[in-house]
């Protein structure tokens, strides 16, 4: 790039940064994900770089946040909030680790010790004490001058009004604290449906809630909203001296601080990236939403040897997760039929990165999510994709609305069979009324009864499943064992070799646990954990296929919907000539009855946090071993919850219901 066409896109880059800044900051209103804001933000990095004479004082790489509200009395703040550099990847942070060592001239085998903390998806905030007493408190602002919310921090119960004493450490005659004002995923869904309930607008996500619950004029508006604060950093400190940040933080738990309990002291690379991981890898589990790790140096002196740039510091930096949110635009919205005829609407929208992976669609969910969320076609929307769930659309950017958008309506007939489309009252999906004569019914029955945690046949993908049943070959999931090769021969792009290791799949097959055989067959409200408890609880197809609804509610983890889901299956006279079609053919049902003669018998396991002596599938086969279950959420029916460490909500969920909470090492004791 010539150097006048990066000046014109840094002008461009600029205007857009200062603009994001001023929805993110000010009008808790923003228009891209953090991820995109990032990459802006770096794309004008680099052009800096490269371009060093195009650096202004004024440009958004050496600014933090946005100037104040204008509706809001201001207070400056002693040492300036400022924001962190990011890194995205493992290696991003060694060379952060050897900038430090290299500007510390510390030898690059010696190992540096930081503190890590989960990055909170809040709003930085300031409070300031003096002699013990809670005197004003403010947002960061621009990081210069923030915005006076004493009134609304007063509200909020995590914040100590008077500091405690404590005989190991005196309270300091003036103490400027920060942290991070947030709300719980839960108790963010609760309000947003209770304003969606009252046709109020919809907040984005927890940050926005947060953000706007904080700025408000009214504390006793602010009072209403469930709001959390955890402490994380000093400003100025008078009458004592810390050496190291985790000292720091220690001291602010006796003065009565809510300290986030999954800080970690790290010593070097190594123990920082597992931090990292193991963070990663809890993301979901946490009651908050959090987009990183925060890694700082641990020592005082060397933060202060290091110092800081105009816009952050150089003894911490952010270690940014992999993206889950992206903006983009809804082009067009499809009608996906599935196997129990529920019609799901599907956003086709612009090629979007989430945590790695392209997605050119996510689900809308029903007609009740669309209207709630009021989406319609031609929407800018935030994609959102946790975990390795199916993304779906988060919220609409109203604001970028141009007028042209369409309203989106459900067919009134199914779109793979012309069957009527009706919703059942009392149900949020709409189905079509086609049963197993519709086309789109069967092949994902097929697709579903073929998978992994079914009968396992390999080979059947979609493309195959689809030309069996358009051309008649297949009518029901029995028709598989009835294949021979002519049939599959008949198939676009089928080879002799192919058509012979699909038929020995299908063979092999033959020999199949009753758990999966219970899952193949797609039982509504039926997934893998209940297949198998039916399994051990029974023994047999025959067995299950006879029980009422009161029998099978007297299992712990079968409740009144599931228990008339399994009972209306087997009374319908379609799915037991099905099942009398596969026996005949073949299909031999191992039954897996176990005599609960062990130590667990009857006893319920849920497991959270990360375990120490065993991984969680290893827990889960010796629970079942000894005759107990493991359910994958906490409920009354369970009796223990085992706690490793790091435990996530499941924790709180499990004391508010009154059940035995137990270490790994009661865990292990109990099985030994």
């Amino acid at each position: 790039m010539e150097r006048e066409e990066a000046k014109k896109r840094v002008e461009e880059l600029r205007e857009l940064i200062n603009y994001h800044n001023y929805r993110y900051y000010v009008l808790d209103d923003p228009t891209i994900s953090d991820a995109e804001y990032d990459r802006l933000v770096i794309e004008l990095q680099q052009l800096e770089e490269r371009f060093p004479d195009l650096k202004t004082p004024d440009s958004p790489t050496q600014r933090v946040g946005h100037p104040p509200a204008e509706k809001f009395n201001t207070i400056p703040h002693t040492i300036p909030m400022l924001s962190l550099d990011n890194v995205f990847d493992e290696d991003e942070f060694i060379a952060f680790d050897k900038r430090v060592k290299r500007f510390l001239n510390i030898a690059d085998k010696e190992h540096i010790e930081y503190v890590g903390e989960p990055k909170m998806d809040g709003v930085g905030v300031e409070l300031v004490y003096e002699d013990g007493v809670f005197k004003v408190g403010s947002t960061r602002g621009d990081g210069f001058i923030g915005e006076d919310v004493t009134s609304n921090l007063k509200t909020i119960p995590d914040v100590p009004l008077v500091l405690k004493s404590d005989s190991s450490i005196r309270i300091p005659r003036r103490l400027e604290v920060r942290g991070e004002v947030y709300m719980e995923k839960k108790k963010f869904a609760i309000l947003n449906r209770r304003r969606g309930e009252k046709g109020e607008p919809l907040f984005a996500n927890p940050r926005n809630a947060a953000a706007g619950s904080l700025r408000q004029l009214d504390p006793m508006i602010t009072a209403k909203r469930p709001l959390n604060v955890f402490f994380y950093a000093a400003g100025v400190v008078e009458g004592i001296k810390f050496k190291t940040h985790w000292e720091f933080l220690k001291a602010l738990e006796k003065w009565g601080f809510r300290v986030n309990s999954r800080s970690r002291l790290l010593r070097g690379v190594d123990e920082v990236i597992r931090y990292y991981r193991e963070m990663a890898e809890l993301r979901e589990e946490l009651e908050y939403e959090t987009d990183g790790v925060v890694i700082k140096v641990n020592r005082i002196d060397f933060q202060e040897r290091l110092g800081s740039t105009s816009k952050a510091p150089r003894w911490a930096v952010a270690f940014k997760f992999e993206a889950k949110q992206a903006t983009t635009v809804i082009r067009d919205v499809v009608f996906n039929v599935g196997r129990t005829g529920a019609v799901t609407p599907v956003a086709i929208f612009d090629p979007v990165k989430i945590g790695g992976v392209e997605v050119t669609r996510a689900t809308l969910h029903n007609e009740d999510e669309i209207k709630r969320k009021d989406v319609r076609i031609g929407d800018t929307v935030v994609v959102q994709r946790a975990g390795d769930v199916i993304p779906e659309v988060v919220s609409v950017i109203v604001s970028k609305r141009k007028g042209s958008e369409k309203r989106i309506v459900f067919p009134e007939s199914c779109p793979e069979c012309g069957a009527r489309v009706i919703r059942i009252e009392g149900e949020a999906a709409h189905r079509c009324t086609g049963g197993l004569s519709c086309p789109a019914q069967l092949k994902e029955s097929i697709k579903h009864f073929c998978c992994k945690e079914g009968m396992d046949i390999e080979g059947i993908g979609e493309k195959i499943i689809s030309q069996l049943v358009d051309k008649g070959i297949v009518k029901d999931i029995a028709d598989l064992y009835f294949l021979r090769k002519d049939d599959l021969l008949k198939l676009e792009r089928m080879g002799s070799k192919l058509a012979d290791n699909i038929l020995n799949a299908i063979e092999r097959s033959k020999e199949t646990k009753l758990e999966k055989f219970l899952y193949a067959l797609g039982i509504r409200n039926v997934g893998e954990h209940l297949a198998r408890v039916l399994a051990r609880e029974f023994g047999s197809i025959e067995v299950i296929r006879e029980l009422s609804v009161e029998e099978l509610m007297g299992i712990r983890e079968i409740g009144p919907v599931v228990a008339e889901s399994i009972y209306n299956f087997f009374r319908e006279k379609r799915n037991n000539q099905v099942i009398q079609k596969l026996l005949k053919a073949g299909v031999k049902i191992k039954s897996e009855r176990v005599e609960k003669r062990g130590v667990l018998s009857g006893k319920t396991f849920v497991f959270t946090g990360a375990l120490s002596g065993m991984t969680r599938s290893e827990a889960k086969k010796k629970v079942e071993e000894l005759g107990g279950s493991v359910a994958p959420s906490v409920s009354k029916k369970v009796d223990y919850l085992v706690v490793g460490s790091e435990p996530g909500s499941k924790l709180d969920e499990a004391k508010k219901l009154g059940i035995r909470i137990i270490t790994e090492e009661e865990f292990i004791k109990m099985i030994s």
